[in-house]
């Protein structure tokens, strides 16, 4: 089953707070000083998220902030990439809709890589486990500006639905900040994965200790009987 493959290779702690970078993101920020700020402030699992790269380019990205992540026992994940997952000897690939093959990636990574899996609902959380994914990010909790597109759930109860479901740990997307974090308790979640709110901060060290702070207390929360507020737009 692909719960029991998951924790041989992924303990469910580290996506407590699933930092994801991108370049866009970063304004005059170097890369490495941000991936060594958000490490410093408390991300439990990084994931590098690049869409207008070559593969050569974001090799060359991974291969950088590898060594921080691995120093400070956070996982690494390409997204989408499974090939340069390979080549760089990173934790792990986080496959979207539409972006690739989660039994591919598999194939290609063998039995010791992290695979992550997007879904926006339960049937598509239920196939991503049934495919071989590892952990799931479902979203979009709220509005969120780092993803224009971002297809938003009906209502957040829906997060209870997909972990009561499934057997592999859900990490909660889109638009999460300090300020509606705390609307995530109760849900089943084993984190959250942050964008816009770590690394487009002025002070990335700190966001992400607040962060994590607050993923620690929604985590531990007890499971609520009815969370089901909409959020609104926030900053990603």
């Amino acid at each position: 089953m692909s719960d029991m493959r998951s924790r041989e290779r992924l303990d469910k702690n580290k996506l407590l707070l699933y930092g994801i970078i991108g370049s866009c993101n970063l304004g005059d920020v170097e890369y490495g000083k941000a991936v060594a700020q958000a490490i410093q402030g408390g991300i439990t699992c990084l994931q590098v998220r690049e869409k207008d790269m070559t593969q050569a380019e974001l090799l060359a990205i991974i291969r950088k902030v590898k060594p921080l992540c691995d120093a400070a026992g956070v996982p690494l994940i390409v997204n989408d990439d499974a090939l340069v997952c390979k080549l760089s000897g990173a934790a792990g690939v986080h496959i979207g809709l539409g972006d690739g093959s989660i039994r591919a990636a598999g194939k290609l990574l063998g039995s010791d890589k992290i695979i992550g899996a997007t879904a926006h609902n339960l049937d598509e959380a239920l196939a991503a486990q049934a495919a071989g994914a590892d952990y799931i990010g479902v979203g979009a909790a709220f509005g969120s500006k780092s993803k224009g597109n971002a297809v938003r759930l009906a209502n957040l109860k829906a997060y209870r639905d997909i972990t009561s479901a499934v057997d592999i740990p859900v990490i909660a997307i889109g638009g999460i900040n300090a300020g509606n974090v705390g609307e995530l308790a109760g849900l089943g979640l084993s984190g959250i994965a942050v964008i816009s709110a770590i690394f487009g901060s002025r002070d990335i060290a700190a966001s992400a200790h607040e962060l994590r702070a607050a993923a620690q207390a929604l985590t531990s929360s007890p499971c609520a009987e009815d969370n089901s507020e909409e959020g609104t737009e926030t900053d990603g």
